[in-house]
């Protein structure tokens, strides 16, 4: 079966993509990664990092503050555009809430009348209860947006699953509500769900891009599941949520081991193009910062753009023009035919250890399937050589480069640093970036 025709039979009723535009999105995101000519991601007269959150909730789902309350946030510690990615919605009708009884309670109440005395509708219900009118995105847009200094986005997070597994994607920059589709596997819901957001780009002639959240989440999606969706390039290898398992456990691995076989098998066996790594805070909790709930400012990507909008953004994501961060500040990445070269932005008194990580020719395909304790396979990612995301060099330093040797596939970077996250999704985390990955001279050319 070709990819196209995987595509097809897997779309839900009523998804048709063109054969035109599937191509395009297959020949693009199979381009953007060959550095034919040195590509330098550095700020310049044209082009300035931007800092980003793409995963926020609020009480338009199951978030305990208001979308200006949260939009604010963000804005007063140095965001640069922010996407609101409640469960299954868009904040685009006219909807009340009871302070006493939403998951903000009172005291959430009281800080929106704070910050926002002369902004508040108020009305009381048959109970006598104060009702608050839940502001739409387009009015807090509008009140905090700032062109070309702050941006909202308008996205969801597309709540789905299969049986009990949890199976949950990023929907940015939406024109119009997506409605889970469900789907006969794992990869048959991703996928279903993906086809409907190209589908909506293509319709509308909006850029947008759908992301898996949290795959380590109940533990609900496997790297080889993930390895074969077909217009979904971009994943969270970090995911500041306490609940999602960013490690893994005995039985499954880091969301960092699994984008390496992720892109090991992508690019060596699927003839797919890269995956891309995320990092996202998923708020939910926004009043009793530092605490051990799922909060803002864990993680981030920077972004290098010419401009600050969606459209903008989304094209240079899904060209790799990023990094994702937990902390660490970078000044430059440069991608070439020779290999991987950093500039990190120090902060004094820390120390910063970057690992080139990838997969080299002749690497070992085969995968151990996991067993229970009775010998029965576990919905798991199956276990792989460490020849599969290999360090393949170690350099300490605020520069770091790696030249190929021939045999790469991939090459990616992890960049450690010595200082601890002053608010970690889990206890001990040091402060991080990880490069996009760049295909090497071992990956088989077309």
């Amino acid at each position: 079966m070709t990819r196209l025709e995987s595509i097809r039979s897997n779309a839900h009723s009523g998804l048709k993509l063109s054969t035109q535009f599937v191509l395009s999105c297959l020949l693009f995101f199979s381009s953007v990664t060959l550095a034919a000519e040195p590509v330098e991601l550095k700020e310049s007269a044209d082009e300035k990092w931007y800092k980003g959150n793409l995963h926020t909730h609020s009480l338009w789902s199951d978030g305990d503050d208001y979308l200006e309350m949260i939009a604010d946030w963000y804005k007063s510690h140095g965001y640069d555009f922010l996407s609101f990615t409640d469960h299954n919605v868009l904040a685009q009708s006219e909807r009340w809430t009871v302070p006493e009884k939403n998951k903000g309670k009172l005291h959430a109440y009281k800080e929106l009348k704070k910050r926002f005395p002369n902004w508040i509708e108020e009305r009381k219900n048959k109970e006598g209860q104060i009702e608050v009118r839940l502001r739409t995105f387009q009015e807090v847009s509008d009140k905090l947006g700032e062109p070309g200094k702050y941006l909202l986005i308008q996205s969801e997070e597309v709540t789905d699953r299969f049986k009990n597994m949890p199976v949950h994607m990023n929907a940015t920059n939406l024109h119009s509500l997506l409605t889970p589709l469900g789907g006969k596997s794992v990869y048959d819901v991703m996928q279903n769900n993906t086809n409907a957001l190209l589908a909506q780009r293509e319709r509308t002639g909006q850029k947008m891009m759908i992301h898996l959240n949290h795959p380590n989440f109940h533990y609900g999606v496997t790297a080889e599941e993930l390895m074969k969706v077909i217009g979904e390039n971009f994943f969270e290898v970090y995911n500041g949520h306490p609940g999602v398992d960013n490690r893994g456990d005995e039985s499954h691995p880091s969301t960092d081991r699994m984008w390496d076989i992720i892109l090991t098998k992508r690019l060596a066996e699927l003839d797919l193009p890269i995956m891309y790594g995320l990092s996202t805070d998923d708020g939910h909790e926004y009043h009793n910062i530092p605490s051990r709930a799922s909060e803002p400012g864990r993680g981030w990507v920077v972004v290098l753009s010419r401009n600050l909008d969606p459209e903008s953004l989304v094209e240079a994501m899904e060209a790799g023009r990023f990094y994702a961060s937990s902390g660490v500040k970078l000044k430059s990445i440069t991608y070439s035919d020779h290999g991987l070269e950093i500039e990190i932005d120090p902060e004094e008194g820390v120390e910063y250890t970057t690992h080139f990580i990838g997969t080299l020719k002749g690497y070992p395909k085969q995968g151990i399937p996991v067993l229970d304790k009775r010998g029965h396979e576990v919905h798991a990612t199956k276990r792989y050589s460490k020849k599969i995301g290999a360090n393949l060099k170690t350099v300490k330093g605020p520069t770091a480069k790696y030249d190929f040797n021939g045999n790469e596939i991939y090459v990616r970077a992890l960049i450690r640093s010595s200082k601890l996250h002053p608010n970690p999704a889990q206890t001990g985390e040091i402060e991080r970036a990880w490069i996009q990955p760049m295909k090497g001279p071992g990956s088989p050319q077309k």
